[in-house]
């Protein structure tokens, strides 16, 4: 995210509304849509940042393009757009869905491994993470074969690398000292 501190205050007033007025899943869902088309449609994402568009005209395209979203949703795209921070709106639909997760207590976590690990031993190392992290983990599963072996764990900022690559590396470093 390019301004993370910006969105994530626009995020948490928007999570602030969505719980007042109860409406939090589909709001969620609303975010979700309006993230997923500016990743997937570039034009979308240059009409956003696009200064020669008036907010009007933008506001307009929004309530056409996203029409069956919440008045709640519809209203905050507007007051961004307003605003002049239409171009953040990507980051703060991320945001949005961080903050969320956190509201309910979900910790997401990506397991990367260099094969797909079998069952027993995935379900064994999400059962270690799991004992010393408050809320539920949502697991995310990724192949990464230049590990060599291993896995690497990532929460947040925090990060446990298990992985072969890993250990090779540090032996190198300790060898050529």
């Amino acid at each position: 995210m390019r301004n993370t501190k910006v969105a994530a205050r626009y995020a948490r007033a928007l999570l602030d509304l969505a719980i007042e007025q109860g409406n939090l899943d589909s709001v969620l869902g609303d975010m979700m849509v309006f993230s997923a088309t500016v990743k997937d449609s570039s034009e979308f994402e240059l009409l956003l940042s696009n200064p020669i568009v008036k907010a009007d005209k933008k506001i307009e395209i929004f309530k056409l393009v996203f029409e069956p979203f919440e008045k709640c949703t519809h209203d905050f795209i507007a007051l961004i757009t307003n605003n002049g921070r239409e171009a953040m709106l990507g980051d703060i639909a991320e945001a949005f869905d961080a903050q969320v997760k956190e509201h309910r207590g979900i910790v997401p976590m990506t397991l990367t491994s260099a094969v797909p690990l079998e069952a027993s031993t995935r379900d064994a190392i999400i059962a270690k993470i799991q004992s010393s992290v408050e809320g539920t983990l949502e697991v995310e599963e990724k192949i990464d074969e230049s590990l060599i072996g291993g896995f690497v764990v990532r929460m947040g900022d925090q990060q446990i690398d298990a992985s072969v690559a890993s250990q090779l590396n540090n032996l190198k470093q300790r060898l050529t000292r």
